[in-house]
């Protein structure tokens, strides 16, 4: 091959690169094999608006992104409804862990669900104070790439106001954690029903990072253009998290998905799904 044709060549061939990395075809570094956890929070809006048609645009994002983890809200299951979570864990080929302070035999149940990709190796539940409220918090320990990790679901209050419950509920939610962690990492995620900057929620900070607000440092991320609450249903607010353990976790990414109508103007949920992608910290770092 002619020198000159070499050349030519060789440049097209990092021109091209350059302009992959700039358009963010490249999602991370060549070579990094940092091990990472890769999680969705959804609020499933029960079954709401042709639940069969948002749960077609749900379970497609989902099968497109392929998350570790999804951590749902408001799933319902009921004499016509097979259990929202059960049928998409079963149709993407995850594990799933439904919550509900309904009995178990009630045809009508309603809760919380973890879908994991690896099975659970222990998984459990607390009920949030208070007891006569439908809060409840779901836990699963998996394995994500060879590491060990709690992944916990949450749906917090919202008629109280004064946030006086939701405070209540995040004691009750941590003595949880403290009671089933163990050594491994810990995320939770879900619909908290207030913003990050909440009062009630002082508690959660000092023991986990806000993940979205982390992998957008410098920006004001309570702003509407980050809001999770669909301004087309609700005021629009980010109350849809992921937090994850200090010192357990670093580089976060972390983006909403589901935030945009089908071409027949119809919506996923009236909450936007929240992605955020996780890489665990060294374990010597961890440990510290």
């Amino acid at each position: 091959m002619p020198r000159a044709v070499l050349v030519r060549r060789i440049a097209e061939c990092l021109i091209g690169a350059t302009l992959l990395v700039l358009t963010g075809c490249v999602s991370r570094p060549v070579g990094d094999d940092t091990p990472r956890l890769e999680i969705v929070t959804l609020n499933l809006w029960h079954d709401r608006e042709d639940w069969p048609q948002r749960q077609a645009m749900i379970e497609a994002e989902l099968r497109r992104l392929q998350p570790d983890a999804i951590l749902l809200q408001e799933v319902l299951q009921d004499e016509a409804l097979p259990n929202q979570a059960t049928t998409l864990a079963r149709r993407l080929g995850y594990h799933a862990f439904f919550v509900s302070v309904d009995p178990v035999g009630r045809a009508r149940r309603y809760g919380n669900a973890i879908l994991t990709r690896a099975p659970a190796t222990q998984r459990g539940f607390r009920r949030l104070d208070p007891h006569e409220a439908y809060r409840i918090a779901g836990w699963v320990r998996t394995t994500v790439r060879g590491r060990q990790v709690n992944l916990y679901v949450v749906h917090l209050d919202f008629e109280d106001r004064s946030g006086a419950t939701r405070a209540r509920q995040i004691a009750d939610l941590l003595s949880f954690v403290d009671a089933t962690q163990g050594d491994a990492p810990t995320v939770i995620g879900g619909d908290f029903n207030v913003t990050a900057n909440a009062p009630e929620l002082a508690r959660l900070r000092e023991r986990f990072d806000d993940a979205y607000a982390a992998a957008h440092p410098g920006i004001a991320v309570e702003d509407i253009a980050h809001a999770t609450l669909n301004p087309r249903f609700n005021p629009p607010a980010r109350i849809d998290r992921v937090y994850a353990g200090k010192g357990a976790f670093a580089r976060p990414e972390a983006r909403r998905i589901l935030d945009a109508p089908d071409a027949q103007g119809r919506w996923a949920s009236d909450h936007y799904g929240v992605w955020t992608r996780l890489r665990f910290a060294p374990r010597e770092s961890a440990e510290r």
